[in-house]
């Protein structure tokens, strides 16, 4: 069933339904999903089909890649667009999948102009206008506030428009302004409280990677925003008001 499943999802015929079983397993896996109405649901299977359709799965390090790590990743990744649509993913296909961290080959120039070349240890790569990269690891390490699948796909929605600066392109009716001095604001503050826990021997609840840069912080954000919304609310009450707008999406409405 899977296998006629996989050759009809990725061949050229429109996209088949996912099979129930296949579907209620990878659910079962990710419990952070457990606030999304039937409606979601149903419109989350569909949007997965479509997403499976056109983008292009491979691997790295010797990975044997199977359904259900497709599903897993496709599900995580549709999540933030549910309501934006398929098309903020347009313009890439590849997804290459690796086993556990890889590394990155990195240079930075200096103020005196001299190039500097390290490796870099990763768990996710978005590249704009190219393949995103991802740890399965890490991928099966989803819940309680960390996603490496969210993270790296709100970078892809943050390229839309250039460089991941936290500034993505904003849905019809949103200020570019009251975003910009939401997030900068929150940006600010957060690294304000990542300095003073480092100083107690602490860590703040929300992943300290945050404070790498605003791109960094949006991302970061963005799990904690499907993932632990309610910690997310507490601590910037109006920061997850603009991610509500921004992915037209409310974990916490009232009605759920």
């Amino acid at each position: 069933m899977i296998g006629r499943f996989v050759s009809r999802l990725f061949g050229k015929r429109p996209p088949a339904e996912i099979p129930d079983a296949p579907w209620q397993e990878t659910l079962a896996r990710l419990p952070f999903l457990g606030w999304l109405s039937a409606d979601e649901r149903r419109r989350l299977r569909d949007l997965v089909a479509r997403f499976l359709d056109e983008k292009e799965f491979t691997t790295a390090g010797g990975l044997a890649l199977d359904d259900r790590m497709r599903l897993s990743i496709a599900v995580q990744g549709c999540l933030p667009i549910l309501n934006l649509g398929l098309d903020w993913y347009a313009g890439w296909v590849g997804i290459v999948v690796y086993p556990a961290e890889f590394v990155i080959p990195r240079s930075v120039v200096d103020d005196d102009g001299v190039v500097h070349e390290y490796d870099e240890v990763a768990s996710g790569e978005a590249w704009g206008g190219g393949p995103l990269l991802i740890s399965w690891e890490d991928v099966e390490m989803a819940g309680e506030g960390y996603n490496v699948v969210i993270h790296e796909f709100a970078h892809k929605l943050d390229m839309l428009n250039g460089e991941a600066d936290g500034m993505p392109p904003l849905p019809p009716g949103m200020s570019r302004r009251a975003w910009e001095e939401t997030l900068l604001d929150a940006y600010d503050d957060f690294c304000d409280r990542v300095d003073a826990a480092e100083a107690a021997g602490n860590e703040t609840e929300i992943d300290p990677y945050a404070a790498e840069s605003p791109g960094e912080f949006f991302a970061v954000i963005a799990e904690c925003f499907f993932e632990s919304p309610s910690l997310l609310r507490g601590q910037y009450p109006a920061l997850y008001a603009q991610m509500a707008s921004f992915f037209r999406l409310d974990p916490l409405a009232p009605e759920r």
